[in-house]
């Protein structure tokens, strides 16, 4: 892994952030893959970082995400044991290490990888997240890139599904993209969408509190009660918890904003506690303090400003 940050154990600060998994490799080798039926063909991957789709079919396979090269032959030997075809193609639902890192051994492999245009130029340079003052990665390598990006909208006809992948602008970052699987009725929403708890929101790489309501505003239009939906972190979802998960968003901004209307500084909204107890499924991903500290700098403009 590229990552030049202090190591530390799992589910500390750094995992707090991003659940990015930044294990030892002692702690990757206890890592197991859970496999969730989804809908149709489709499943979801449970490991270490974001949670990774699956659709298989007489065409082989295609993955949304691909986590950490540690695990790749877990992953392989899980998607094995839905299919045994070739891993065609990886999309990336965003650039972070958490859901991408995988890319080069996937794509050496033969894996195509498609992501948005944005993603791509992120991974070209250095990833500094000013969020997280101490979290530098190092430019993904050639392998790792995606070779064909997508500005708005692209359809792939594979495995007897239609896959699309639209762009959400300014929600999570300036890169996301949702994947529908159409006949499958089922969506990988990426980091758009969390179901357990607050969310990390990339500020300062063009990510929003208000595109993340939007984009929770899209999947809802999208979607029926029917739908199955792949967090990009969290068990498998639905509507109603996309609904509740808008709702979060909605009242966490609105308690904020209205502490940043005072006037009042970042350390005084945390020490107000806005949303304390807003979250009732138990541990968030995200600590509260935390996004509480995104959606500020979010509010205020902070990074814009610079």
């Amino acid at each position: 892994m590229r990552i030049y940050l202090k190591r530390s154990a799992v589910g500390m600060i750094a995992l707090l952030l991003l659940g990015a998994g930044l294990a030892s490799a002692q702690e990757f080798e206890k890592v197991q893959i859970k496999t969730v039926p989804v809908a149709g063909n489709v499943s979801m991957l449970i490991g270490d970082g974001g949670n990774i789709g699956v659709l298989v079919g007489e065409d082989g396979v295609l993955l949304v995400d691909d986590e950490f090269p540690q695990l790749v032959d877990k992953i392989k030997a899980a998607v094995s044991s839905l299919n045994p075809g070739p891993i065609r193609f990886v999309l990336n639902t965003n650039w972070h290490y958490d859901h991408a890192d995988g890319n080069e051994l996937f794509a050496r492999a033969g894996a195509v990888v498609i992501a948005h245009e944005n993603s791509r130029r992120h991974m070209l340079s250095e990833q500094i997240f000013p969020e997280m003052p101490d979290l530098k990665i190092a430019p993904y390598p050639k392998e790792a890139l995606p070779v064909i990006t997508i500005a708005n909208a692209l359809t792939l006809h594979f495995s007897g599904d239609e896959v699309r992948m639209i762009h959400v602008p300014n929600a999570h970052s300036d890169g996301d993209i949702l994947i529908q699987f159409v006949k499958a009725n089922a969506f990988h929403t990426g980091d758009l969408f969390f179901s357990n708890g607050f969310p990390f929101i990339n500020v300062s790489s063009g990510g929003t509190v208000e595109g993340m309501i939007e984009a929770a505003d899209v999947i809802l239009r999208m979607s029926d009660e029917r739908t199955k939906i792949i967090p990009g972190h969290g068990p498998l979802s639905n509507r109603e918890g996309v609904r509740a998960f808008k709702d979060l968003l909605t009242v966490g901004r609105d308690r904020i904003a209205a502490f940043v209307k005072k006037g009042m500084s970042l350390e005084e909204v945390l020490a107000a506690k806005p949303v304390e107890g807003l979250y009732k499924g138990g541990e968030s991903w995200l600590s509260a303090d935390m996004f509480v500290k995104i959606v500020f700098l979010d509010l205020t403009g902070e990074f814009r400003k610079k």
